[in-house]
């Protein structure tokens, strides 16, 4: 299937966990309610911050050890590709914590639920995020900020808002086209995205092996993996 774009069609890009593990990165929570192993509310809540920052780092420390040996796959160097095929009219919004679709080369991005290769201090003293890609062995060889704070992943924990909302809402309500890339249609507020799309006017396109639970709100769904989709799925015209 090949879907043909013009150059001057605006396309935003949303992607989940599924393009990532087309790198080999585990998907965000398995069948038994388990992430890696953990619960997630033992690793990725606010309390579970407060309560045993030790555990948390020990989580988020194997995971960037993880991402850094992952490689992006034909996927990500798709998008990259698009992207430079329509320079300032390409976005792309990820749900994913790893820095593979900027080692593709993607530039116009945001990370809606943070980054792995950042910290950021645990308390809201203004200090923007810093280049962390540490991997810590122990809770005392994490730094502080300037404040006196610890420094915590730059991740957004369950029940805190999502990054970039702002921006994410101004670039969805320019979109003619939007490309959602192996999500589930599970995780709010993402799984909104494509119902907003679709009322601003956009066409909509699923790529992924599964049909998400929000497969109806999609003009197109493309059954298959993602790095063997995408590289040829969209052509762009003048």
């Amino acid at each position: 299937m090949t879907i043909s774009i013009h150059s001057t069609d605006r396309v935003f890009v949303l992607t989940g966990a599924g393009i990532s593990a087309e790198s080999g990165l585990p998907t965000f929570r398995a069948s038994d309610g388990l992430w890696e192993g953990y619960r997630i509310e033992d690793v990725c809540t606010p309390e579970a911050w407060e309560r045993d920052p030790a555990s948390v780092w020990a989580f988020y420390s194997a995971r960037r050890a993880a991402a850094q040996k992952a490689k992006p796959n034909p996927a990500h160097c798709a998008l990259a590709k698009l992207e430079s095929q329509l320079p300032e009219r390409f976005f792309l919004c990820t749900q994913n914590v790893d820095d593979l679709h900027e080692r593709a080369g993607s530039v116009h991005l945001v990370h809606m639920h943070g980054e792995l290769a950042k910290s950021r201090c645990e308390y809201e003293c203004g200090a923007p995020p810093v280049e962390d890609r540490a991997v810590y062995a122990s809770l005392a060889e994490v730094g502080r900020c300037g404040c006196g704070g610890r420094l915590r992943p730059h991740i957004v924990f369950f029940g805190e808002v999502p990054l970039e909302m702002d921006r994410i809402q101004r670039e969805l309500a320019k979109a003619t086209w939007m490309l959602v890339v192996g999500t589930s249609g599970s995780v709010y507020p993402a799984a909104h995205f494509v119902h907003w799309a679709r009322h601003a006017g956009a066409r909509t396109v699923y790529v992924g092996p599964e049909r998400p639970l929000n497969a109806a709100a999609f003009t197109h769904v493309v059954d298959g993996k993602a790095g063997e989709v995408l590289p040829e799925l969209f052509q762009v015209e003048d």
